[in-house]
């Protein structure tokens, strides 16, 4: 079995809540011969590894992406886009992938869709009451390097980087994530359902609270006005339960 072969299999059994394993000892039978039966020997009980290291930090994490060339995003990327904003913050926003903006800046959604996203942070955090901004929360991709022409990153694509992301969350431990697109959603949950039939309600990653809305690049588009203030809804939805 191969390394990535491993961590899935440890992923689809700890997303399970299984934590243990048992496992029956073996033993290499000598030259039968005639003596009475014995018992087997009972199994013994074994933790099954932590998928992250123990005590991880995001500079850990930054240092093991290093150059990344793990994948072919790094064949037309200029710049990593790790993440950035508060490394404690209490809420966590997960995008698809930077886009050219990001590319040249490194920095995480700051063409049109990000500053659509910052304003629906202030903007509704203002009028709830909620004393935040935007460096107060965190925000990164599910890939950190942008798809060519802004295509939706591939399934191997999405689980190479898909190992930092979740290092990311484990090492902030958010009391909620907020899930900005399906990309997103498709990599926190492991689902394949839609935004549409997601958003709105809370999920769970790892025992973490998850809310899925829209990207701000399909708010951007001027036919989905609904679209807006459902966002604006779970935007609302996830703030409250997060500061309040």
């Amino acid at each position: 079995m191969t390394r990535d072969e491993l961590r899935r299999s440890l992923e689809f059994y700890q997303d399970l809540g299984i934590r243990t394993l048992y496992r029956r000892e073996t033993r290499v039978a000598p030259a039968p011969v005639a003596r009475p039966a014995k018992e087997e020997p009972p199994p013994t009980m074994i933790e099954l590894p932590p998928l992250t290291p123990l005590d991880d930090t995001m500079e850990a994490i930054r240092a093991d992406i290093g150059d990344c060339k793990r994948c072919r995003l790094c064949e037309g990327r200029n710049k990593i886009v790790f993440g950035s904003g508060n490394e404690r913050a209490p809420l966590v926003f997960v995008g698809e992938g930077p886009g050219a903006d990001e590319d040249a800046s490194g920095l995480p959604f700051v063409g049109r869709a990000g500053q659509l996203l910052t304003q629906m942070i202030e903007g509704t955090a203002a009028k709830e009451g909620i004393g935040i901004k935007r460096p107060d929360v965190y925000i990164c991709n599910v890939v950190k390097c942008r798809p060519p022409e802004n295509r939706t990153p591939q399934p191997d694509e999405m689980e190479v980087c898909g190992q930092f992301l979740f290092r990311q969350l484990q090492a902030i431990k958010p009391k909620a994530i907020c899930a900005l697109g399906s990309t997103a959603a498709k990599a926190v949950l492991g689902t394949k359902d839609g935004v549409t039939k997601l958003r709105g309600n809370w999920w769970k990653w790892r025992d973490i609270p998850v809310m899925v809305t829209y990207h701000p690049s399909y708010l951007l588009r001027p036919y989905n006005q609904n679209a807006k203030r459902e966002a604006w809804e779970d935007l609302k939805k996830v703030l409250h339960f997060v500061y309040d």
